[in-house]
């Protein structure tokens, strides 16, 4: 497939990081209907990962898609975690088990995950992964490589650089993260486009948080369309940029599905006025003091403390946003702990674990303390 094809590509793939869950399990039934209305629309872009929903997401895929539809009329993504591996076998076993997971001989885009400076890039480098991947397209059990990526621009040019094996990049993109000092999304961008390399879009609405705007914000946006969606201007302004092969949507209901999928198949490219709004927007929410969080929950899986750490930041943010009023704040932590949905965020033993995964590389130690200093005294 050349980056022509690549750039024909569907513009909005669905994620499968957070599906609909009913008892927190995966609501497959929800799901097959999603995956349903979403190729009925001519969409076919299926991305999953080895660790998402706790190992789950590659099964509920094989049974929501694969075993209902003739393999080759959809996309298959999936991804390599460097923390999973300790070993050069590690690659192999990690993969077969996917294809098991999945029910098929074959992933169509395959990403080394999470790429960043330090100890995940160090792994794949050390475990000699970029040359194990071209083994594997070789061999059929993939067909096209390329690396999800998380960290500085410097890093990004230094791996093209070095291989000019690597067919996409998969980055974090979204307009209030374009000028952001921490993910740079708009040098990211610069650097890919520069080299032609197709781009496959991450948390175009922050995971959620675009499609979540308060009324100062969202008025905005209303006043020039009132039957749009805050996640449909998020969208469109990620799918809208030249060079984009794909953007992911992780769609938790129907009707998240339908929305993004009518905004695709209905697409327009954000005019000058669409533009300006956006501006206003990004310009007051990036003068508020939240926490960046998008609720990827990386940072939980091997929590000794088991704190629920995007929960948290969720009441944090609301203490922060309103310290006049704090027993909203209060009352939802106390709700959150005593549900047993997290640890206490006094329990924390700042072992570090968290921050290491973060693709955000927030402090989150930092603001685990302030959260107990805010919300348990």
């Amino acid at each position: 497939m050349t980056i022509q094809n690549l750039e024909t590509m569907p513009k909005l793939g669905m994620g499968m990081m957070r599906l609909p869950l009913r008892d927190e399990i995966i609501d497959i039934e929800q799901v097959k209907r999603m995956v349903d209305h979403y190729l009925e629309n001519g969409l076919n872009y299926f991305d999953t990962a080895y660790v998402y929903h706790g190992g789950k997401s590659e099964g509920a895929l094989k049974e929501a898609l694969v075993t209902r539809y003739p393999r080759e009329s959809f996309y298959l993504a999936d991804k390599l975690p460097a923390w999973a591996m300790k070993t050069k076998e590690d690659r192999d076993r990690i993969l077969n088990e996917q294809l098991d997971r999945l029910g098929t001989d074959y992933i169509d885009f395959y990403l080394l995950h999470a790429v960043e400076d330090g100890t995940n890039y160090n792994t794949y480098v050390d475990l000699d992964c970029f040359e194990w991947a071209k083994q594997k397209k070789a061999e059929g059990k993939i067909r096209h490589f390329g690396f999800s990526f998380h960290g500085t621009p410097e890093l990004l040019e230094e791996i093209l650089d070095q291989h000019p094996e690597v067919e996409f990049v998969q980055i974090q993109l979204n307009y209030l993260d374009w000028d952001n000092p921490v993910v740079r999304s708009g040098r990211l961008y610069e650097i890919l486009r520069s080299r032609n390399i197709p781009m496959i879009i991450m948390e175009p609405v922050k995971g959620g948080t675009l499609a979540n705007l308060d009324d100062e914000v969202s008025n905005i946006l209303t006043a020039i369309h009132p039957d749009h969606s805050q996640a449909s201007w998020a969208i469109r302004f990620a799918a809208g940029l030249p060079g984009v092969m794909t953007v992911l949507s992780g769609m938790s209901s129907e009707e998240q599905l339908k929305d993004n999928v009518n905004t695709i198949t209905h697409f327009e490219s954000l005019n000058d006025q669409e533009r300006k709004a956006i501006e206003e927007v990004v310009y007051i929410l990036s003068h508020r003091n939240t926490v960046p969080c998008t609720g990827c929950s990386y940072c939980i899986d091997g929590c000794p403390s088991k704190i629920h750490i995007p929960e948290l930041f969720k009441a944090l943010n609301l203490a922060r946003m309103y310290p006049d009023s704090s027993n909203g704040p209060k009352k939802l932590y106390k709700q959150m702990i005593e549900a047993g949905e997290s640890g206490l965020a006094s329990s924390c033993i700042a072992c570090g674990q968290c921050e290491s995964v973060c693709p955000q590389h927030l402090p989150i130690i930092k603001l685990i303390a302030e959260t107990a200093n805010k919300l348990e005294n």
